[in-house]
Formats: structure tokens, sequence, C-alpha cells
């Protein structure tokens, strides 16, 4: 589970096995996880976060997007 991203409390990754799933990341802070898709940025799943916190997560997926995706590319050789 590599970590692409931390920012704040978040720390975002993949999952070595996510490679035949469409573009997405996870995302944890304490007891809490997400999945969000992206293109577009959406939320695919979630257990223990706020709807403050949905929406601020994925804000900061928007603003590295390229990134993740640059990451994803490179980890899954696509």
């Amino acid at each position: 589970m590599p970590t692409i991203l931390r920012q704040g409390p978040y720390r975002f990754y993949f999952y070595s096995a996510d490679g035949d799933e469409p573009v997405h990341v996870h995302v944890e802070r304490d007891d809490r996880i997400a999945k969000y898709w992206l293109g577009p940025v959406r939320l695919h799943s979630s257990r223990g976060f706020a709807a403050a916190e949905i929406s601020r997560i994925a804000k900061i997926i928007k603003e590295h997007q390229k990134e993740i995706e640059e990451k994803w590319n490179a980890f899954f050789g696509k």
C-alpha cells in the first residue's frame, strides 16, 4: 500500500491489487477510511468521515489529481 500523499491528518494511498480497477485513491485518518474515484473525482465509499470532511478530502484530491493519476500510472505501469 504505497502512500502517495499526506496532507494534514490524511494519508492517501493505493492498494497494490487495485490495478484492474479505474483510477482511484484510498484515504485514511485514524479509524476512518474512504475511497474516491478520479476522473471526475467522486466518492465511492466512506466509513466514519463526516460530510464536511468528505468535501474537504475531495477538494484535496482535486488539487492533486494530476499528481495522483501520474503516480497511479507509474505504479501500475499504465
